[in-house]
């Protein structure tokens, strides 16, 4: 079982993991960004894009990310970012550094978990039953994505609602083992990202700084929400270029 995944460029590895209904053309405008000094892995997880039959929990996920991507700098969104941080506690000698965008450790209590596992399963139900694009519509109109261009609709639709449903069932939140005990054990530079108007991520990304060794730099990105790396790429692949400079020097 294996991931879909492009690359380009050449240089230090650096793999881009997408969030839940979203494949690996999400990251095309950081990529081509980054990709001009480094090697760019882009990954499809289960159930989505171009790995849309493979099927997987969360911590086999990380493993099979790790295996397409080797040694690199990992950096992740949303349900991305808790795919990378898996792999970092798992398999840290395979993880140079973490970029953590809009991203979150998991649910610690353990109430919230089992309720969010619940609504999770609703969602998986929802899209079976009524489809991709109708979901997509529920999904983008939360209020965390109200500034999302609504093209971003397009790449999203090659999805299927049973690999979908299936990412929400084996990855989601409400099954993930919370991380935030395991924190303080990375030993790699981090770099936690988020939309400065995410208030529920900041609280998250300021709480995860706290427990990070070495107090991580916290980069906001103005006027942006939750899904950062499509409202402001530009602004996004800045941040990640900088932490590169700093932690990944660029090789040939």
């Amino acid at each position: 079982m294996r991931l879909h995944h492009v690359t380009e460029g050449d240089g230090s590895p650096v793999v881009l993991v997408h969030g839940f209904t979203q494949t690996l053309a999400s990251w095309d405008a950081v990529a081509t960004d980054l990709a001009v000094y480094r090697r760019i892995v882009r990954v499809d997880l289960p159930g989505h894009g171009g790995s849309r039959d493979v099927r997987a929990h969360l911590d086999e996920t990380a493993a099979l990310v790790g295996e397409a991507g080797g040694e690199a700098v990992y950096v992740g969104y949303s349900l991305g970012g808790r795919v990378c941080l898996r792999l970092a506690v798992d398999r840290p000698e395979l993880v140079r550094g973490l970029v953590l965008v809009s991203a979150s450790p998991g649910i610690d209590d353990n109430r919230e978990r089992t309720a969010r596992r619940l609504d999770d399963e609703k969602l998986a139900a929802e899209i079976e039953r009524g489809g991709v694009d109708a979901f997509l519509v529920r999904w983008l109109a939360q209020p965390m994505f109200a500034s999302l261009p609504r093209s971003t609709l397009d790449d999203r639709r090659v999805n299927t609602a049973d690999g979908l449903a299936s990412s929400l069932r084996l990855a989601g939140t409400g099954v993930m083992e919370p991380l935030w005990e395991r924190l303080a054990d990375l030993t790699m530079p981090v770099e936690l990202i988020v939309g400065e108007r995410d208030e529920k991520f900041v609280a998250i990304a300021k709480r995860m700084r706290e427990l990070l060794p070495g107090r991580p730099r916290l980069a906001r990105v103005p006027g942006a929400g939750h899904a950062a790396h499509l409202e402001d790429p530009a602004m996004v692949a800045a941040f990640i270029e900088r932490f590169l400079v700093r932690h990944a020097p660029v090789t040939s």
